[in-house]
């Protein structure tokens, strides 16, 4: 890949994530303000793996909004085309955790900052110097915002960058699904790089295997590698002929998976940075698989994930303990 100052660029949502922590003496939740939104957990582990990150987005001039702005810059994660609005609060989300470590969530968005990026907010000078650009589908749920979205993707294609996506599907934030599908159907038409669910992948396809949906989906979409996260099940990448699979870490210590897939997401990327897009094997892709699932279960043990992402040295260690005990 040409040289240029970004490794990624990410558009999207960044809110707070206000995550269940502990109860009052009165017997009510506590709940804690995490930074999160999708792209920046995505950004923020790359950070944590040495790469140059910067971040499309949209604040309320706020409380939350200037803090995620300082969070944002904490972990090294460019600002610069962070727009804060005066007129429109920071988006919030509230998390509920169930006993597997499961999540729901509650939306506070009628609407929130980060629908109303606006297409002549971009700063196109960003999306010229960027070796990928990542987007999901929230910042399709809008039109306004859905336009911004489009515009970044045409113009970071149009500069040679590789098109990551991750429909991130969450349904409370569409008007109907059928919207949400045509939706990942542009983002499924635009990717060099898709990371998807299982459940992800069982909705648009209708398929109950996942090889039989990834196979629907190759057969209407050409996407070079495709990233499939199955939870407790691991995870797997279909990149030509090539079908890959790495067994996953489960933790006893797991208090919820905040983050996880987006850690994932971000691992892999930060290999395709590594090795490109060319010439993918099947030794390179199980050591991005393992280390990806790896990086995924350090974060399912911690609250919230922006800020807690581990660091590279702390996935290797990891990875030689448990791969010294499965041998």
């Amino acid at each position: 890949m040409k040289m240029k100052k970004f490794d990624v660029t990410a558009l999207g949502e960044l809110l707070i994530d206000f995550t269940e922590n502990g109860m009052s003496a009165q017997g009510n939740p506590l709940y804690e303000a995490n930074p999160g939104g999708a792209p920046c957990n995505v950004l923020a582990m790359l950070n944590r793996a040495g790469r140059k990150t910067a971040f499309i987005g949209k604040v309320g001039q706020d409380i939350f909004g200037n803090r995620l702005r300082a969070v944002l810059e904490e972990v090294g994660i460019d600002t610069s085309n962070l727009v804060s609005d005066g007129d429109v609060r920071t988006t919030l989300a509230f998390v509920e955790t169930f006993a597997d470590g499961d999540r729901d969530f509650s939306f506070y968005r009628n609407p929130g900052a980060d629908m109303m990026l606006g297409e002549e907010e971009l700063h196109l000078e960003l999306l010229a110097d960027t070796r990928i650009f990542h987007f999901g589908t929230l910042s399709m749920t809008h039109e306004k915002v859905r336009r911004a979205t489009k515009k970044a993707v045409v113009a970071a294609k149009e500069n040679g960058a590789l098109i990551s996506f991750d429909p991130n599907l969450r349904p409370p934030l569409w008007k109907s699904l059928e919207e949400a599908k045509e939706q990942a159907a542009y983002g499924f038409s635009q990717c060099d790089i898709l990371k998807i669910s299982d459940n992800e992948i069982q909705w648009f396809t209708g398929e109950e295997d996942f090889d039989a949906g990834i196979r629907r989906l190759r057969s209407q979409y050409d996407i070079p590698l495709i990233l499939l996260s199955m939870g407790r099940e691991g995870s797997r990448a279909y990149y030509k002929d090539l079908r890959v699979e790495a067994a996953p870490f489960l933790q006893e210590a797991t208090v919820e998976t905040t983050g996880a897939g987006d850690t994932f997401g971000a691992c892999c990327l930060h290999f395709v940075l590594e090795y490109g897009l060319d010439h993918l094997d099947e030794g390179k892709l199980a050591g991005m698989l393992r280390f990806a699932n790896a990086a995924a279960s350090i974060i399912t043990t911690r609250k919230g994930a922006l800020r807690v992402m581990p660091e590279m040295s702390e996935v290797e260690e990891f990875l030689a303990q448990r791969e010294g005990k499965r041998s």
